[in-house]
């Protein structure tokens, strides 16, 4: 059989596991690339590759390179090749053409004269010629264009590889399934599972990672349920190799199976939310693994080994993160339960811990003996490896006491430059802010690297919040650009040192940040758009009133002449005290927060309001929405924006945006009248909006009109959509 020379494409950071995994098939790398790996190998390779590849998207057969630095060239080169071996005459094709140069500075442009070199080809004396079909082609091209050499090639592969074809329900999915396979083998659960070890989930959401894990341990090939490949219709297809690597997946799944029963391995995935239990579940019996894996509605807390006598197993999970600073506190509890529970639960074991922010890792209370740089999409993430033992047991430090930090300068020359930056900044955007009528806004937001700060004014008072350091820049340093910036900043904006809060990070413990620091109970007066609001700088996580969303808030303001007002996640009722100036006829404010009521209401009394027509009330939003709506419960303005994550013990069920905010969606229009409008909104970086949203409703994306002139720095500080009926 000829030696062939492949493409293989992967998620970014697993090309090393994918070339150990590409030699399994039979292949001899060559080559790694970003995001892929270069390899030489049979047919039969390419094959296998398809159907057991665990970690690829797509398989490639190279078949050239030709020279692209024009558009001409290029189209001369891609019709000198052989197509009459690869595509028929009177079938489809479809062009993926990635990459541009000078000459060639659109994908569809270049798409469009490779596709035009093919059919100069193949385009009979007759005129016949092949069709273009985005959908269901005969064949897919690979073109890839890098450097002034288009490498062109045929896709094997069909849709991208990492759909098993078990996920398909609309909803939130927190991993692909290859990404979810690299997190198992880099957690070493091969060689667990061929000792007899268990595996669980604990957050198992859809049921990514249990599903994978079962698959792995039963030697189940990825593409084993595929019907559809890329290259099924292709001429160089050799079906009767293809029919023979199919009947032998089968009869390892048979065999896999049956070892798996004898060593007595069970998969175990729990989830406090019954909605993506449900989900999992069918997604585990399209996977055809409904009888191998048990799938339970768990808290954390509730945590127990499921199996006695048995070889210590693997637990992984992919935890939830929040975005705002009162959502840290919740998200590190609950990571300090995971910790608790597994120790408790689960000793011996190999814990496994996937996440975008690594430094909340300290809070589960074990060192980590291993961290792989991963990405998840384009998100730089870590895998974090531990053995849950007394040996890896963290001992506990005593956090720093905020506001002990000594305000020193050390570098005249850095503190300069701040200094130099903040009066600039406070005669740009003081002014601006003065002319509009607002009293509090963000005076700087990480300008500088060297100093990693928020800033924002209060009407004369200042609170500072510090970002977290970069790993480049140790606690030492750090600690002392802030000493340093805490001399600066009182003297550059010529307010006493006692008008400054700074809510200093906690650097040791890791996600006690931004704790309560005192019950001071100093609440005082500011001003916005002729609306007056009480803020407290210190004794709570925010200060009573988010500044990015100032302009939504105003835009309520002069739209709520007459209207029924809904504010969802009310907090201290900001938003209602603007659509209360701006003349709404009655309002509801809901939350969850007791202490969060009775600012709201404080906020309304102090702004004159009607407390009869604009009540706030104590409510879990997501119990009240989920509600049947009242005959009261009809609202012509509704404003919703829930935090990125929740898990209060306050709560029915646990909130997570990015997989509910659909569901949330839907029943806040459920109460909106036939003509009215929602605004929703988060601060989830995240963030993508679910298609059925957009398929059930009218949606516009207001981001951009949302952002005051001392956010757009920070253009994703929250998203923003207006969403109504259709008409």
């Amino acid at each position: 059989m000829p030696e062939l020379n492949f493409f293989v494409t992967c998620p970014k950071g697993l090309e090393y596991l994918l070339e150990d995994e590409l030699q399994t098939f039979g292949m001899e790398p060559v080559q790694n690339a970003p995001a892929g790996v270069w390899a030489n190998g049979t047919l039969e390779a390419g094959y296998r590759a398809c159907l057991w590849s665990r970690l690829a998207n797509r398989v490639i057969l190279h078949l050239a390179d030709v020279d692209a630095t024009s558009a001409d060239n290029l189209l001369g080169g891609v019709t000198d090749l052989p197509w009459e071996d690869h595509v028929p005459v009177t079938g489809s094709l479809r062009v993926n053409f990635v990459g541009q140069n000078d000459e060639i500075r659109n994908t569809q442009f270049g798409a469009q004269r490779v596709k035009d070199g093919i059919v100069d080809r193949l385009r009979t004396a007759s005129g016949q010629r092949p069709s273009v079909d985005a959908k269901d082609p005969d064949v897919t091209v690979s073109a890839r264009l890098h450097r002034g050499k288009l490498s062109v090639g045929i896709d094997l592969s069909g849709d991208s590889l990492h759909k098993r074809g078990y996920r398909t329900e609309k909803g939130a999915a927190p991993l692909k399934e290859n990404l979810a396979a690299a997190l198992l083998l880099r957690a070493g659960w091969p060689d667990i599972a061929r000792s007899g070890g268990d595996f669980l989930d604990p957050m198992c959401g859809s049921g990514t990672l249990v599903i994978e894990a079962a698959m792995m341990a039963m030697d189940l090939a990825p593409g084993r349920k595929r019907e559809r490949w890329g290259f099924t219709r292709w001429l160089g297809h050799d079906a009767e190799l293809w029919l023979g690597l199919r009947q032998e997946a089968e009869r390892r799944a048979h065999e896999g199976r049956q070892a798996v029963v004898q060593q007595q391995i069970q998969f175990f995935g729990s989830d406090q939310d019954p909605k993506v239990i449900a989900t999992a579940r069918n997604n585990v019996q399209r996977a055809g693994l409904g009888e191998q894996i048990t799938l339970e509605r768990r808290d954390i807390s509730a945590l127990a080994a499921e199996s006695e006598n048995k070889v210590p197993g693997l637990a992984l999970v992919n935890p939830p993160y929040g975005e705002r600073l009162s959502e840290l506190k919740e998200l590190g509890a609950l990571y300090r339960s995971l910790g608790e529970a597994v120790k408790g639960a689960l000793p011996g074991w190999r814990l496994g811990v996937f996440t975008g922010a690594p430094e909340y890792g300290k809070s589960l209370g074990l060192r980590s003996y291993k961290q792989y740089k991963l990405y998840n999409g384009k998100i730089p993430a870590q895998l974090l490896l531990f053995t849950v033992d007394e040996a890896s047991a963290r001992t506990s430090r005593a956090p720093d006491v905020p506001g002990q930090l000594t305000p020193r300068i050390t570098n005249e020359e850095r503190a300069d430059m701040l200094r130099n930056r903040l009066k600039k900044n406070l005669k740009t955007i003081g002014q601006w802010a003065r002319k509009q009528d607002i009293g509090c806004y963000r005076l700087y937001d990480a300008d500088m690297p060297e100093f990693a700060l928020a800033i924002d004014v209060y009407e004369g008072r200042v609170h500072v919040q510090e970002y977290m350091a970069p790993k480049s820049v140790d606690e030492g340093s750090a600690r002392e650009r802030l000493a340093e910036a805490m001399a600066v900043i009182p003297d550059a904006l010529g307010i006493d040192s006692s008008d400054m809060v700074c809510k200093q990070r906690q650097r040791q413990t890791g996600l006690n940040q931004y704790e309560k620091q005192e019950a001071s109970g100093e609440f005082f007066t500011v001003h916005e758009h002729g609306c007056a609001f009480r803020v407290n700088l210190k004794d709570y996580l925010d200060t009573g009133l988010f500044l990015d969303h100032r302009p939504v808030r105003h835009w309520i303001q002069r739209h709520a002449a007459g209207k029924r007002f809904l504010n969802l996640f009310c907090y201290t009722g900001a938003a209602t005290v603007h659509a209360a100036a701006g003349g709404a006829s009655r309002s509801l404010s809901l939350d969850m927060s007791k202490t969060y009521v009775k600012w709201a209401q404080d906020n309304l009394a102090l702004n004159g309001a009607d407390l009869t027509h604009h009540r706030v009330e104590q409510a879990d939003c997501l119990q009240w929405l989920a509600e049947k709506p009242g005959s009261d419960q009809r609202f012509d303005l509704i404003f919703m924006d829930p935090p990125t994550f929740s898990n209060s013990a306050r709560m029915a069920g646990v909130l997570d945006i990015q997989k509910d905010h659909a569901r949330l969606i839907s029943q806040a229009m459920q109460r909106l009248t036939s003509e009215g409008l929602l605004i929703f909104s988060n601060n989830f970086r995240r963030f993508k909006l679910d298609d059925s949203v957009e398929a059930d409703y009218a949606v516009l994306e207001v981001s951009k009109d949302t952002l005051d002139k001392d956010f757009q720095r920070n253009a994703r500080i929250h998203r923003c959509w207006h969403i109504q009926h259709k008409i």
